[in-house]
């Protein structure tokens, strides 16, 4: 149950096992079915996750009130609202499991209180934010210079696996388009 986000802290850091032992000590499992909501707009975040197994879709509600997919996180990713989380302020978004999902999570306070403890956790913690922030980055000025069937194109050449694991209407909400369109889109590949 430990060993995937045991190995991403030891990829990302050369912690010590006693201080790897004490920051997973701090992790509870979290088991969820499909479509269960970890975090709605409105609500604050409290708790970070470490996806074992499964996907979480990251989206909020647009102006006509349709879903707008701004990020899918999947295995071995680390997940959280991070405004939320740190500022503790209400979230513009909402967290759900797009299908049954295995999670480490652990709380806020004994996040920050590892943080304090653990100098190689505050490292790791600074690398993930970084990753996160980069990828964000990347994935939002890919995306704003394309087309739909350039987007379509770039997710089957990144991340393919999206196209074979989650159902079309995920898949049209992430690259900004209607299912009808991705079908079209899709004949046209």
């Amino acid at each position: 149950m430990y060993s995937l986000i045991e190995n991403d802290i030891k990829k990302l850091v050369n912690a010590d096992e006693e201080s790897l032992q004490f920051v997973l000590s701090h992790f509870k499992e979290l088991k969820t079915k499909r479509n269960h909501l970890l975090l709605k707009e409105g609500d604050v975040c409290r708790t970070c996750y470490f996806i074992n197994k499964g996907c979480v879709q990251v989206y909020y509600l647009d102006k006509n009130g349709d879903e707008a997919t701004r990020d899918l996180y999947f295995e071995g990713q680390w997940i959280t609202n991070i405004d939320s989380f740190s500022k503790q302020e209400p979230s513009k978004e909402f967290y759900r499991t797009i299908e049954p999902t295995s999670f480490l999570a652990i709380g806020r306070d004994n996040f920050f209180q590892l943080i304090g403890k653990v100098p190689q956790f505050m490292e790791a913690y600074r690398q993930i934010l970084e990753a996160s922030y980069s990828h964000s980055i990347n994935r939002i000025n890919s995306f704003t210079a394309m087309d739909a069937l350039d987007r379509l194109k770039w997710v089957r050449e990144n991340q393919a696996h999206i196209l074979t694991r989650l159902s079309s209407k995920i898949i049209a909400s992430y690259i900004g388009v209607s299912p009808e369109t991705l079908s079209r889109l899709k004949n046209k590949l």
